[in-house]
């Protein structure tokens, strides 16, 4: 992240606990406990522990864990739905947990929208309604809200669907509406609370989509929280790993399946198919003395497995890592099974620029 912008979010030594006398274990000798201990000792939970981050404008990043690793707490504290313990929460700068009501209310109705997995639809209120429920709140009158949830209905594709209630709606439509009603008071960041795990797998991958393209088009700052790994990495920018409440690992999809901070990353990454997540960028040799290279061309950026196909397809023993007609390096077969089989991973170049491009352009064998 570019140190002269200011980020959307800036997290420091952030705590939630719960529990009698909560305030006692942020910077104590308590906080050093495990989460059973604590709960022995002091009958507290600690949901978040500890935990620092930044978010830059335009990122999506994605906070995962699986059920009781505290992502959920974190992302609520983020616009105090839950207060914290303790710690410092800015957003553009400004100091969050010293906001009052008024400021407070203005942030979650203008600046930062949230998803959740239960879609709080109205009801008895139609798609379009539903949509321009936010402006109605903000107090926009109904022609312009209309016309904005209009478009924010087309730009979701539920055009057509305009008049129809909740009820008639299956549940990939009704996150759809969800998520115009949130865009549709415009806001700097949009929360995500695990909003597509209660769909089909069909319809979750295309709400994926969705949001790719939507950040894609927009390049709107997303926070996105999940327990699925191939969600996050699909998804993420950047991605923050929690365990018992900390962040085990920070870091772009690449660098958190090619350089696994502890055994416990590694685990939750052992099953994830490398070449679809790691980049030319890692995997790329220099060209040796005298080598002719006369192989397709690749982006450093692309996924080995997009490398793997183009070499696959030509016949030639080799591709050329291309950037602006700049030859960066070259990858062979020997390079880019070495990526598959878990081998020299990270030990290239350098793990590349953390694009979160790449889950899903489909496993491809030599």
């Amino acid at each position: 992240m570019n140190d002269t912008v200011e980020p959307v979010f800036s997290v420091r030594d952030l705590w939630k606990v719960f529990g009698p006398k909560a305030e006692r274990v942020p910077g104590t000798d308590l906080a050093a406990l495990s989460p059973a201990e604590l709960r022995e000792r002091t009958g507290c939970t600690a949901a978040v522990r500890d935990v620092s981050f930044d978010v830059a404008k335009g990122e999506v990043f994605v906070v995962m864990g699986l059920s009781g690793s505290g992502k959920s707490t974190l992302v609520r504290c983020l616009t105090r739905l839950i207060e914290p313990t303790s710690g410092s929460l800015a957003m553009d700068g400004e100091d969050i947990l010293s906001m009052d009501t008024a400021r407070l209310r203005e942030l979650r109705r203008h600046r930062a929208a949230m998803v959740f997995q239960h879609f709080g639809l109205l009801p008895h209120r139609t798609v379009l309604d539903n949509v321009a429920y936010g402006l109605e709140i903000q107090g926009v009158g109904k022609a312009e809200r209309r016309s904005r949830a209009a478009e924010l209905v087309e730009k979701v594709g539920l055009a057509g669907l305009e008049d129809r209630r909740p009820a008639q709606l299956s549940g990939g439509q009704q996150q759809r509406v969800g998520l115009a009603r949130a865009l549709a008071v415009d806001p700097s960041v949009l929360l995500f609370d695990e909003p597509f795990s209660a769909l089909d797998p069909l319809i979750r991958r295309e709400m994926q989509d969705e949001v790719v393209r939507l950040h894609r088009e927009e390049g709107r700052t997303m926070v996105f929280i999940t327990h699925d790994l191939g969600e996050a990495l699909r998804l993420g920018t950047r991605i923050a790993l929690m365990r018992d409440g900390g962040i085990v690992q920070l870091g772009t999809p690449e660098e958190i399946v090619g350089s696994p901070a502890d055994d416990y990353v590694r685990e939750f990454v052992r099953d994830v198919p490398r070449e679809q997540v790691l980049t030319v960028a890692t995997a790329m040799r220099p060209p040796a003395q005298g080598e002719h290279i006369d192989g397709p061309a690749v982006r450093p950026e692309a996924t080995v497995s997009e490398a793997i196909e183009a070499v696959a397809r030509s016949g030639e023993p080799v591709a050329r890592v291309m950037d602006h007609g700049k030859l960066l390096g070259v990858v062979d077969h020997a390079c880019l099974l070495e990526v598959v089989a878990g081998a020299g991973a990270g030990a290239g170049t350098g793990v590349g620029a953390g694009t979160g491009a790449g889950v899903g352009t489909g496993g491809v064998s030599l």
